[in-house]
């Protein structure tokens, strides 16, 4: 998988609390490392959308990672608002997860991330217009 990346995301990744700079760092190689396992995916372009640092891909939907002084006491990993994501995440994980309305996988700084559930959603946005029509997306439970 080729990975274009803007400057941009590292400088923005810079300005974060350093402890949520690590979280939010996590996150994105939980990222990259999905997207690397998912065949299809040929290319994922690591830029700044709404100053957040985002990830795209062909026949996938926007990913986004943020920490903001609004909320200082959490980061979220965000999904597009009108898709069928955060439905399907809460139906599938149900309260593993803290949500955000219909948008977001929100967590605290001393959570634990549980990485299995988390990378299946992310591969469920990674590959959005090829699992949209699955029910829940094709993710199934898992039990760690």
């Amino acid at each position: 998988m080729q990975l274009n990346s803007s400057p941009d995301v590292a400088a923005r990744l810079n300005t974060y609390p350093v402890p949520y700079k690590k979280k939010l760092e996590q996150l994105r190689k939980l990222i990259l490392t999905t997207a690397k396992g998912i065949p299809e995916i040929k290319v994922l372009e690591e830029t700044l959308k709404w100053n957040e640092p985002a990830y795209l891909v062909k026949k996938g939907s926007t990913i986004r990672i943020d920490w903001k002084p609004k909320k200082p006491d959490q980061y979220a990993i965000y999904f597009k608002c009108t898709s069928k994501l955060v439905k399907a995440f809460r139906s599938v994980f149900g309260d593993t997860f803290n949500y955000e309305n219909n948008r977001a996988i929100v967590f605290k700084l001393e959570d634990t991330v549980p990485e299995k559930k988390l990378k299946q959603c992310i591969a469920a946005a990674l590959q959005y217009h090829v699992v949209k029509e699955l029910p829940e997306l094709g993710m199934r439970k898992t039990i760690s």
